[in-house]
């Protein structure tokens, strides 16, 4: 028994030493991110209550734009992994050039919906059961956020799809170094801008959408000038540009596989402001204390998170070189590694749960229900790390029909209806409501386990969209 546990849920040094180069990079890229987020939070929350509300209700929206970004890549992302894994570069370009169209598209979209309907869309985060001056200060600090950040939009759309085509050719450390150069200047930016140092006048959270949009421009330069400027190492990027073309079978190909996935990113981002609504519906205590646990989890997360990601890398590679079995064992080994190394770094947020939020200038009650919020998401670690590999494991096969079932379906039909319910129809305290609405990812789990155990995910695409 425990032989036959080794050699399927263990592997050997050779295969965890590929995994730790892939993902190190990733990973010391997302610290960095998230830590200076979670500073520029800080600095933020120092100013006042209302002023870290505002941010933070902007920040649900920039999120949803975020994510549907990623899935706008990741959808020719899994053609791409695969190409690169079967030497195709012509396959790659063309999946690349899909990436940017569609990125653009997103955008476009985007800042129009944040441009016309941003006071609406902030409004639903607020209750009626807050003070009117502190709901008329949080909408005012929102909409000066969200109005400035609009900039950073296209920046992002272009940084992502240039990153997510370098990655996936197994090269995570540029991506990692823009990040860094970003995160700096997002750092030390944000200390001038805010507060008024080194000669600028005090702009508040004026001063930290600034520095934000400046950090992003930088970062998407960064990952674009090395692109262009090292052929030897992307070859997809010659000839990117000329005849702008793609093959008609692969292209309907890539928007039969990715519209599900770019509406799953969309939907289950906008899944997580709606949960994150229905929860602000108890008061804009719950408002700040939410966004204070989840910029410390996002913090703590980032190891299962990028391991996750690797397996969408590393088996969409194997099943694209039609090392199937290979592909299968991959998979078990990096979903046992992920659970390991995920669950033991988010058990180290409980004894830091009551440190953190005193950081913040900001009530005690706020304080305190922030603790309590990082100590249950610490706790249902474990079945977000499986639903996570299990998303990213069916996704590399190329079912994209069934992720977008099994993550924003889910959500949707099951976890935003059950936590509507306990909000609007039960007089149940946030605590017991965030406890019940979290841990009904077990579900979620269960279904996941079934899906990756049952080895429907195991497709060649390269076989059936060879590049013309």
């Amino acid at each position: 028994m425990l032989t036959k546990f080794k050699k399927t849920f263990i592997g050997d040094r050779a295969f965890y030493a590929n995994v730790i180069r892939l993902v190190i990079p990733m990973i010391l890229q997302n610290v960095v991110t998230s830590f200076v987020s979670f500073l520029d939070n800080i600095m933020v929350g120092r100013i006042g209550t209302e002023q870290m509300s505002g941010v933070a209700i902007a920040n649900q929206l920039m999120f949803i734009f975020n994510v549907s970004v990623f899935g706008a890549v990741s959808g020719p992302g899994i053609f791409g992994a695969q190409f690169y894994g079967k030497g195709d570069h012509e396959g790659q370009k063309y999946t690349f050039r899909f990436r940017l169209v569609v990125t653009l598209i997103f955008t476009a979209i985007a800042a129009l919906v944040f441009r016309f309907f941003d006071g609406d869309l902030i409004g639903l985060y607020i209750s009626d059961a807050d003070s009117i001056s502190n709901s008329a200060l949080t909408i005012q600090y929102s909409r000066e956020y969200l109005s400035i950040m609009l900039l950073s939009l296209l920046p992002f759309a272009l940084g992502q799809a240039y990153s997510s085509v370098i990655r996936e050719c197994g090269e995570t450390v540029i991506p990692m170094a823009a990040s860094f150069a970003a995160v700096f200047i997002n750092l030390i930016l944000d200390y001038a801008f805010i507060f008024g140092k080194f000669g600028f006048p005090v702009m508040g959270v004026k001063g930290a959408a600034i520095a934000t949009v400046i950090a992003k421009v930088v970062e998407a330069l960064v990952t674009i000038i090395w692109a262009h400027t090292h052929h030897d190492r992307n070859k997809y990027i010659i000839g990117l540009f000329k005849g702008f073309v793609i093959p008609g079978e692969l292209l309907k190909n890539m928007i039969i596989k990715s519209i599900p996935l770019m509406f799953n990113e969309f939907l289950w981002a906008a899944g997580v402001a709606r949960i994150a609504q229905l929860f602000a519906m108890r008061g804009l205590d719950v408002v700040a204390s939410y966004n204070i646990s989840t910029t410390v989890n996002n913090l703590f997360n980032i190891v299962y998170m990028q391991l996750g990601i690797s397996i969408a890398i590393i088996v969409g590679q194997k099943l694209g070189a039609g090392k199937l079995d290979e592909a299968r064992d991959a998979d078990n080994k990096l979903i046992a590694f992920s659970l390991m190394c995920g669950s033991a770094v988010a058990m180290l947020m409980i004894p830091f749960a009551n440190v953190f939020p005193k950081i913040y200038n900001t009530d005690e009650s706020i304080r305190e229900l922030a603790a309590f919020f990082i100590v249950v998401q610490a706790a249902v670690t474990p079945l977000w790390i499986f639903s996570h590999c299990a998303y990213f494991t069916i996704r590399s096969g190329g079912k994209t029909g069934i992720t977008f079932l099994f993550d924003s379906v889910y959500s949707w039909v099951f976890m935003i209806p059950l936590a509507y319910i306990l909000v609007h129809f039960t007089d149940l305290p946030i605590k017991p409501l965030y406890i019940i609405v979290n841990f009904s990812e077990i579900v979620k789990t269960a279904i996941g386990l079934y899906m990756v155990k049952s080895g429907m995910w195991i497709n060649n695409l390269t076989e059936q969209n060879k590049a013309q």
